[in-house]
């Protein structure tokens, strides 16, 4: 598993904490993401081989959160 840490704007309550954990760990390859809302930080647990970091930005920027 490889552990990635992505900078995430837009991201303001609870409601988007749960938008993105719920959407992104639904994603194959994923293992865990954890939402910190007060730095704007996104935790993620994922398998490099079956899901790339470019599916996991395209999922939040889909949700309509700017990843940096």
């Amino acid at each position: 598993m490889q552990q990635i840490t992505l900078n995430v704007q837009g991201m303001s309550c609870g409601h988007c904490v749960n938008s993105i954990e719920g959407n992104v760990g639904k994603l194959n390859g994923v293992e865990s993401v954890t939402v910190h809302l007060d730095t704007a930080k996104v935790d993620v647990s994922l398998d490099p081989n079956v899901i790339s970091l470019k599916e996991i930005k395209d999922e939040i920027e889909d949700q309509g959160y700017d990843v940096e």
